[in-house]
């Protein structure tokens, strides 16, 4: 889409209020990319992109500002934020006020701002069987009517187990959707009928009702083969989002993962491609960060381009699987324990990249 990373090259105050830089402890200033991950619950990826950013720009270094996202909460933050607001179906029914934004004929919305699971108070609060994805289908026609040809939804954070039937209703008739690209950013890669198993407990599931949403999955899905031709259980990514995924791939979405949406789009490689380090991060690393998630997109792609990485991060679960060489994990709980590391995330993590680059040589 073309979006411009945020670069500060030393001695430029970008727009924020001047800052007074000490006397430098680094003999030469090296170019760094910050392409962090949220901090879920404690800071977004922005606000920790920019922490960083800040600290590095008084020491005196180049740094790029690429805030990053998997197809999960912060996919329309990473892509430039909103500029329109919509009000649509929430996943209870009740109406929401849900951003998205639109440049150029491409719409990028993020399911969880209009069937999201904090929308309805968290697990406490969701009914996970009645829970809607209508919203969301309402939010893509808005943008098809606005005049998108190219239309990226970031699905994660939802309340929602429908298999995505509540958008597909909201999208009717489907016809308009002729011409259009639509792209889904996925940022698991679980199936169809697993995603009762897998995600509904997280959304306020039972057993009893887990069990009653991997049957009606099931069924939807053999409608869906009926009506589309589509085998939503043969697709990898189908059960994103309760199913949404899967259900946007009977009318001709693309299912993709999220960080490759986001890296592409941002030009993530281009932005590595001769700098002296990479700074990702995310609030749990565990095995699950080097499936398709941020912090294991970006270190892969580090190694492939020859930049060391550093990966600063709230907490470490093991066990984690053997990491991509040149990738340096640093964990803020283990280093300020955990009452300062979720109190202030983005400070201690410049806290550490600075420190880190103080031992790099040269």
């Amino acid at each position: 889409m073309g979006h411009s990373p945020i670069l500060h090259p030393p001695g430029r105050t970008t727009g924020r209020p001047a800052l007074v830089r000490p006397l430098r402890c680094f003999t030469v200033a090296v170019r760094v990319v910050v392409a962090p991950d949220k901090f879920k619950g404690t800071a977004t990826a922005r606000a920790v992109a920019r922490a960083v950013a800040d600290r590095l720009w008084e020491l005196g270094h180049d740094t790029v500002e690429l805030p990053m996202a998997d197809g999960g909460e912060g996919f329309l933050d990473a892509l430039g934020g909103a500029n329109r607001t919509s009000t649509v179906s929430g996943p209870d029914g009740r109406p929401v006020e849900a951003g998205w934004r639109l440049s150029k004929r491409l719409a990028v919305i993020e399911m969880a701002a209009a069937s999201g699971l904090d929308l309805v108070g968290g697990a406490e609060g969701n009914d996970p069987v009645d829970a809607t994805t209508a919203g969301t289908g309402e939010l893509i026609s808005i943008a098809v009517e606005s005049g998108a040809r190219r239309v990226l939804v970031g699905v994660g954070g939802s309340a929602t187990t429908d298999g995505g039937l509540g958008a597909l209703r909201a999208m009717h008739p489907t016809q308009r959707l002729r011409g259009i690209e639509l792209v889904v950013a996925c940022d698991v890669r679980t199936r169809f009928v697993d995603a009762a198993t897998v995600f509904a407990p997280q959304k306020g599931a039972g057993r009893t009702q887990v069990e009653l949403l991997r049957r009606r999955l099931e069924r939807l899905a053999q409608v869906f083969l009926d009506e589309s031709g589509v085998d939503v259980q043969a697709l990898e990514g189908s059960g994103a989002a309760g199913g949404l995924a899967g259900g946007l791939a009977t009318v001709g979405a693309e299912l993709v993962s999220g960080f490759d949406v986001v890296a592409d789009e941002l030009e993530l490689d281009a932005a590595i491609e001769g700098a002296d380090l990479v700074v990702t991060g995310e609030g749990f690393l565990d095995d699950e960060s080097f499936d398709g998630k941020v912090v294991g997109g970006v270190a892969s792609l580090a190694h492939a381009l020859g930049v060391p990485c550093l990966a600063v991060v709230g907490e470490v679960v093991e066990p984690l699987p053997a990491l991509p060489d040149g990738l340096t994990v640093v964990s803020l709980t283990e280093r300020f324990g955990s009452d300062e590391s979720l109190a202030r995330p983005g400070r201690l993590a410049a806290e550490v990249v600075a420190e880190h680059l103080a031992t790099l040589p040269g």
